[in-house]
C-alpha cells in the first residue's frame, strides 16, 4: 500500500503536467485551423470596400479562435545579428510589427517610448520585416527601453516565422502576451487622420495602446507574481 501511495504522489503530478501541455492551443494550430475561412470572408468585404465590415471580421477573428492560444516560440535577429526567441522574453510581451514600407501612424512610436519607459515590468518588442541596414537606420526612432528585432525575407531565414505573423494577419498588428506567451489580445494601430495634429495623435495612440496594456498585461503580471510569492 505505501509503495501504491508513493508511485501515486511520484507520477501522479507528472501525468497531470502532461494533460496540461496537451491542452495548450499554440497560435500557429489555431491560423491553422480557422484562418481560410477569416481570410475568403474578408476578402469579400474589402473587395466591396467594406472597410467597417473587415475591421469587425478582424476583431472577431482574433477574439474568437487566436486570443487565449499560446504564441509560438518565433526565432528573430537583434541588432547584433545575434539570433533572439521570442521566449528569451521572460516578461509580459508587447509585440508589434512593422516594415519600412509600412509607415507607423502618426504619433505611435512617441506613444510607444513612453509607454516602454513607464512599464517597465513588460518586454516591448518591435519586429520589423526588413534588411538589418534598413531596420538600425528604423531603431533610432525608438528608444533603449524597446527591442528592435528583425526577419531578413531576402536572405530566406526564417520563412515559418513569416508565413505565421506577417502573412496571416498583415500589419501593423500588436500582440499582446502574458509572461508565460499566451495571447491575451490582438489589435491594430490607430491610425489618426493625416490632418491630426502631433500632440492629438500621440494622445490617441497612447490612451489606445495604454487600455490595452492595462487591462491585458498588468493584471496577468501581478496575478503570476502574487502567485510566485504564495508559493515561496
Amino acid at each position: 500500500m505505501k509503495k501504491l501511495l508513493l508511485v501515486f504522489l511520484f507520477i501522479g503530478p507528472i501525468v497531470f503536467s502532461q494533460q496540461e501541455l496537451e491542452e495548450k492551443t499554440y497560435f500557429s494550430e489555431a491560423l491553422y485551423f480557422n484562418l481560410s475561412d477569416y481570410n475568403r470572408k474578408a476578402d469579400i468585404a474589402y473587395r466591396f470596400n467594406d472597410y467597417e465590415k473587415g475591421k469587425e471580421l478582424f476583431e472577431n477573428f482574433t477574439s474568437t479562435h487566436l486570443e487565449g492560444s499560446y504564441m509560438d516560440n518565433f526565432k528573430f535577429r537583434n541588432l547584433r545579428k545575434k539570433e533572439v526567441q521570442l521566449y528569451d522574453f521572460k516578461k509580459p510581451v508587447f509585440l508589434i510589427t512593422y516594415a519600412s514600407w509600412c509607415v507607423p501612424s502618426k504619433g505611435e512610436i512617441p506613444a510607444l517610448n513612453e509607454l516602454a519607459a513607464e512599464y517597465k515590468d513588460i518586454d516591448f518588442v518591435v519586429l520589423f520585416w526588413d534588411r538589418r541596414e534598413k531596420v538600425k537606420e528604423l531603431a533610432e526612432s525608438f528608444s533603449k527601453d524597446i527591442s528592435v528585432v528583425y526577419v531578413d525575407e531576402s536572405q530566406n531565414n526564417g520563412a515559418y516565422v513569416v508565413r505565421q505573423l506577417k502573412h496571416s494577419l498583415g500589419l501593423p498588428t500588436c500582440f499582446l502576451l502574458s509572461g508565460d506567451k499566451k495571447i491575451m489580445d490582438i489589435r491594430r494601430s490607430v491610425f489618426p487622420p493625416l490632418q491630426t495634429e502631433e500632440e492629438t495623435a500621440y494622445r490617441e495612440n497612447y490612451i489606445a495602446l495604454e487600455t490595452s496594456i492595462s487591462n491585458n498585461l498588468v493584471n496577468s503580471y501581478d496575478e503570476v507574481y502574487a502567485d510566485n510569492v504564495q508559493v515561496e
